[in-house]
């Protein structure tokens, strides 16, 4: 399914939507927030099926990864991807680990090992969608979206609202595709192309639940 919610939308306007698959025209440029190379493979892949009159660039912009080699990794891995699916990508250099280290819940609660803490990740989406947002406004891109849409592992009701919530404070469109369809199907050209696949979300307290 594709969704374009415009530029200045309200809740109560209809959004572009076409559940069949095949999205209305769109040509605007649009800037992809890629969050690493093995979920990037079946999200440009589809929205250039989906959107073939939207132009298409990549950002990497991840500073909630951890440790910093784990984010070169992954920035490595991106540039791979985006070489191999013959996609421009910029790279942003921003490192935020304090943020996460020593985040701390609204109402002081524990966080659970092994369950997601909707504030945490709430603040992760966060930081990622305002860094592609400015980008994309400072640059001159049309709209944003995110490969993040590809993964079921994330909350994705409240990706999407964030990132819909950032592209329409920097005036921009929001494009939503649910690329869940494909996760797996991304994984298998990651293995066969020999991306690295890394085996958490990426921040400080996702390191520590999966050594727990």
């Amino acid at each position: 399914m594709s969704v374009i919610l415009p530029a200045g939308y309200t809740g109560e306007d209809k959004a572009n939507i076409d559940p069949a698959g095949q999205a209305p025209l769109y040509g605007g440029n649009v800037l992809m927030h890629i969050c690493c190379g093995p979920c990037s493979l079946f999200c440009i892949d589809e929205f250039r099926r989906l959107l073939p009159e939207a132009g298409l660039h990549g950002l990497f912009a991840n500073p909630n990864i951890h440790p910093y080699d784990e984010l070169l990794r992954r920035a490595e891995s991106c540039a791979k991807a985006a070489d191999y699916k013959h996609l421009e990508v910029d790279f942003l250099p921003d490192y935020y680990r304090a943020g996460w280290e020593y985040f701390e819940r609204s109402d002081k609660g524990i966080q659970v090992q092994g369950e997601a803490d909707i504030e945490r990740c709430s603040m992760c989406y966060s930081v990622r969608a305002e860094l592609t947002a400015g980008y994309a406004k400072r640059h001159g891109y049309d709209a944003i979206t995110s490969t993040l849409f590809v993964s079921p592992y994330q909350n994705h009701d409240l990706l999407k609202k964030i990132f819909a919530e950032k592209a329409k404070e920097h005036g921009l469109d929001f494009v939503y595709i649910d690329f869940r369809t494909g996760f797996r199907k991304g994984q298998a050209e990651a293995k066969e192309i020999g991306l690295y696949r890394q085996k958490y979300c990426g921040c400080i307290r996702s390191v520590r639940v999966k050594q727990k």
